[in-house]
């Protein structure tokens, strides 16, 4: 009778101890942060991919759930962001460049929910934060690159559009080429698009027809015309140069991961604010790297990036921000 009390005993105490598992895992569960994001165009295009990329990292991790939809119309963006907002979403990540009014006018009117948006402006307490790619110093990095590599000393460059966030890239781009080389000359052009590679190798056609020997890449189908005319090309954002072999010499790489884990840290711990994550993007803190094709780079130019590069981690210099529109030189 005694053993039966004792087997008894130990079979409610592991049926607690099971139940106190499967409690704990469900609070463990219930703990991730709900996290949507809202994106204008498809997650393979190269400044959404990089966020897409983070969150999925983060939700690998278990640190968050993560939904999202692409290929939102500016004309249905606050739908959805009210959508995902009704829908408890803790964390709410997308790009309002465009419809910044709307967006702000969405966390108003949910000020329980956190936003993190790409914007040209500033936060707005007491839930609206800011970001963006500040990956100047690695676009700097491949613009000595570029410079030191030129044999026409033309430079092809090809945007988006015209707006803050690409000048800067733009202009540090071109003051990495003039440090290292004082004689080379762009042909600056914007395609007033976020995605149309026909139009943007159409222009890099003219470019290289033009003079030009190496091209910046800040669009998709610039790289593809580098190729079919066989010169050079510097990437952003993301790394190509396995799709293109041979021509990519250097790229400026962004990294989101740094901004989505602080955001998912400050909403998970109950103390995310209206704030700049620009920061983030920074090399400093890993938002930003340089990767280099040592294949297709001299190594006294490789030596000579790669030591401003721990000149700029270390604090020792500086990349200039330049928001303006860069123009072609005469």
């Amino acid at each position: 009778m005694l053993l039966e009390r004792k087997m008894g005993r130990r079979l409610m105490l592991a049926a607690a101890a099971s139940i106190g598992l499967v409690a704990s895992v469900g609070i463990a569960a219930a703990e991730k942060t709900k996290v949507a994001a809202i994106y204008t165009l498809p997650v393979e295009q190269q400044w959404i991919s990089r966020i897409h990329k983070a969150l999925n990292t983060a939700a690998e991790r278990g640190d968050i759930d993560y939904t999202f939809s692409e290929n939102v119309a500016n004309t249905d963006y606050e739908r959805v962001m009210r959508e995902y907002a009704e829908q408890g979403q803790q964390l709410i990540i997308g790009e309002v460049f465009g419809l910044e009014r709307a967006a702000r006018k969405v966390a108003k009117d949910y000020t329980d929910t956190a936003f993190l948006m790409g914007s040209s402006f500033g936060p707005v307490g007491p839930n609206f934060s800011v970001f963006d790619n500040w990956i100047h110093e690695p676009s700097y990095l491949t613009g000595m690159v570029a410079g030191s590599m030129t044999e026409t000393n033309v430079i092809g460059m090809i945007g988006g559009y015209a707006i803050p966030e690409v000048n800067r890239l733009m202009h540090a781009f071109m003051d990495g080429a003039r440090d290292v080389n004082p004689d080379v000359k762009f042909i600056v052009n914007f395609i007033d698009s976020w995605y149309d590679p026909p139009k943007a190798k159409e222009s890099a056609f003219a470019m290289i027809d033009a003079g030009a020997d190496i091209m910046y890449a800040e669009r998709f189908g610039v790289s593809d015309a580098a190729v079919e005319r066989g010169v050079k090309a510097i990437g952003n954002v993301i790394d190509t140069a396995g799709d293109y072999p041979g021509t990519i010499l250097a790229s400026a790489i962004w990294h989101m991961e740094a901004t989505v884990d602080k955001a998912v840290a400050h909403v998970s711990g109950g103390s995310f604010e209206a704030a700049d994550y620009g920061q983030y993007s920074f090399m400093a803190f890993g938002g930003g790297s340089m990767v280099l094709d040592e294949s297709l780079v001299p190594a006294d130019v490789a030596s000579a990036v790669k030591a401003r590069e721990v000149e700029i981690l270390d604090g020792l210099f500086r990349v200039n921000v330049n928001d303006a529109r860069p123009s072609s030189d005469n």
